[in-house]
């Protein structure tokens, strides 16, 4: 059974302050479940139809209580809730992916299961930028969440103090495809609409761009997709 109170403090995670306030956020599905029980994260309690997870002591769920405490339009078959890590401030060496306003949950997922594969253990993002327990973003990493550590703070600060050369996706930018960038460095994606601010383009001594080969009106490209061609270039070295 699910009590009242925790089908009121589960659905209020879907709002960041009170995921701040207690310190929780959720995960839905099996196969994400099971990534973030063999990870770091601690686990707060899991709900679940009856037959799965009953090793970790799940309590059992009916589907018309699931379908109160999720988020999504079709529930798995299961629902955890995680505690939020401490956040850790260590810069990660060589190359790094630094993400300027970025709002939509879906990119930011994808763009973290995209470190996950080039291996960027740490994402660091405006404070502007979706929080990475959303549990939009949570489902979009597909579990990979376990594994990237999403850093949040200043730009215009943490630029300033980095000693590497710092690089810019932007639509007027050099062709990476002609353009001599080395495989340490900082590249700096930005907001879906209005791409990187003012402030954090100041920063930014080399400008980049993916260039159009076609010829349709379309303006540019999805973030997310921009982040995975421009990181292969960076990584291919």
């Amino acid at each position: 059974m699910v009590s009242k109170s925790q089908i009121k403090l589960i659905t209020s995670l879907s709002q960041k302050k009170y995921r701040q306030q207690h310190g929780l956020f959720v995960v839905e599905g099996i196969k994400g479940i099971q990534e973030f029980l063999d990870s770091h994260y601690t686990l707060h309690s899991l709900y679940a139809l009856k037959g799965y997870f009953e090793a970790q002591n799940a309590i059992e769920i009916a589907e018309a209580a699931l379908k109160k405490i999720s988020f999504l339009k079709t529930p798995q078959k299961a629902l955890a809730v995680f505690e939020i890590p401490k956040r850790s401030s260590e810069k990660e060496a060589g190359f790094q992916l630094v993400l300027d306003d970025v709002r939509d949950p879906g990119n930011l997922g994808t763009l973290i299961r995209l470190c996950d594969w080039y291996g960027i253990k740490t994402l660091v993002c405006s404070q502007q930028t979706v929080d990475c327990f959303n549990p939009k973003v949570v489902q979009a990493t597909m579990g990979s969440l376990t594994r990237v550590m999403v850093h949040y703070t200043n730009l215009d600060t943490y630029l300033s103090g980095q000693t590497l050369p710092v690089y810019g996706a932007f639509m007027d930018g050099e062709n990476v495809y002609r353009a001599s960038i080395p495989e340490d460095a900082i590249l700096v994606l930005g907001n879906e609409a209005n791409g990187i601010s003012s402030a954090v383009s100041e920063k930014i001594q080399h400008k980049i761009s993916i260039p159009q080969f076609g010829t349709s009106t379309t303006e540019s490209l999805n973030v997310a997709i921009a982040g995975a061609i421009l990181v292969s270039e960076f990584k291919r070295g």
